[in-house]
């Protein structure tokens, strides 16, 4: 795997990029957004996928496999953390000193001066950046977004909008989240993860100080969370709302009802308004609270913007359902975070009417990323070409997600 180099220089003008990946989900997605900006875009990937002949339809060159011949005339070469450093394509790109950037700097480069909302966070940000994406939407908005999951209704992950505004799910797994010139930053929670970049929860601590008070108009963070709590404390920007269920948040979250779509009140400055979602789980009136918190520092009024959230339908991959067989109810998470698979599993239990019971009329088989072995491990994608997986929600061996 390749470690993000943010010191090397981001090109000011871009002709020609070719993605190396360009078939995930993240990848795919920012180059569409070239191809929306006028840049001619290239790509490869391991195998041929749906976006890849999106993208071909959409105008791009995209190949299937890797091979030096496939850089053609790109002066700019997009990589992930995810190839190893043997690709044939990043290793011409270095020897023809080529612009070879991590695709941190490709949306950095694509963010520009916009006003940008940065939503971080362990877990939770891509329902948050669905959320605040569907709420400016609904409210006659029309933000760029880059998302880490399908954000159903809009049947995207990223697109191009007409505002000056750019709303962006920031990762923290390798720090390029302080890559950003964030104006209006959410942290969802501080829940300690990605040790093996930061070394230690002191270092991840710190990450999230320096991420929050770069933000040059607000913070939005979690007064629940420890991990938050403790960045809270340690903060000096003069513009924080915390949000949460805890006595003393600026944003207040009550009265929680879980029994099928979750709902609950918000609370703001005297004013009580109440949400319902479609979505379940009281985790997501905590991630609803957080995105109408942006909303507000964006100028937009408590009860508009929790209308707008309402109409969130949820993210692919979060908690979606695929079908049901003999009374076996198989739903798709991307959660691997012991506190998320938590979240994903009450937030089933309760909205079904069977938390707290230890039978149940039905059952549930929750997909989730699960520890790999492949006989071939060094693929261009973060899974393997040949996985066998196990998981321990279920006895089943099950297949990795792709």
């Amino acid at each position: 795997m390749i470690r993000p180099d943010l010191t090397l220089p981001i090109p000011e003008s871009i002709t020609a990029a070719h993605f190396i990946g360009i078939g995930g989900s993240g990848m795919s997605g920012l180059a569409r957004m070239f191809l929306d900006a006028g840049i001619r875009v290239s790509g490869s990937d391991r195998a041929d996928s749906e976006a890849l002949r999106t993208l071909e339809a959409l105008g791009a060159t995209v190949h299937v496999g890797h091979d030096a011949a496939h850089l053609g005339d790109a002066d700019t070469v997009v990589h992930t953390g995810a190839i190893w450093p043997e690709n044939p394509e990043y290793v011409t790109a270095k020897e023809r000193r080529l612009h070879v950037i991590h695709r941190s700097q490709a949306l950095f480069w694509l963010i520009r001066g916009r006003r940008l909302v940065s939503v971080a966070g362990a877990h939770g940000k891509t329902t948050s950046t669905g959320m605040i994406v569907t709420g400016l939407r609904a409210l006659g908005a029309d933000p760029h977004f880059v998302n880490g999951g399908v954000i159903a209704g809009l049947d995207a992950s990223s697109a191009s909008g007409r505002d000056d505004l750019f709303v962006i799910e920031a990762d923290e797994s390798d720090g390029t989240f302080e890559l950003y010139d964030t104006s209006v930053s959410l942290i969802t929670n501080v829940d300690p993860d990605h040790l093996d970049h930061y070394g230690t929860e002191d270092a991840f601590h710190d990450a999230f100080v320096r991420f929050a008070d770069a933000s040059r108009e607000a913070v939005v963070i979690s007064a629940d969370d420890p991990g938050a709590r403790r960045v809270r404390a340690d903060l000096r920007h003069p513009n924080v709302l915390t949000f949460g269920v805890s006595e003393g948040a600026d944003l207040r979250v009550g009265d929680i009802v879980t029994d099928g779509p979750v709902s609950a009140t918000l609370s703001h400055r005297g004013e009580t308004v109440r949400l319902r979602l479609a979505v379940p789980g009281a985790h997501n009136a905590i991630n609803a609270a957080g995105a109408v918190g942006v909303l507000l520092t964006l100028g937009f009024v408590l009860p508009d913007a929790a209308r707008a959230v309402e109409s969130f339908a949820g993210t692919v991959r979060r908690f979606e359902l695929h079908g049901i067989e003999r009374g076996v109810h198989v739903y798709d998470d991307y959660a691997h975070h012991p506190t998320e698979v938590r979240a994903a599993l009450e937030g089933r239990a309760r909205s079904s009417g069977t938390a707290g019971s230890s039978r149940s009329s039905s059952r549930t088989h929750i997909r989730a990323p699960s520890t790999c072995t492949a006989s071939s491990p060094r693929s261009s994608r973060s899974w393997p070409t040949t996985p066998s997986c196990s998981t321990s929600t279920a006895r089943a061996r099950i297949p990795c997600p792709g």
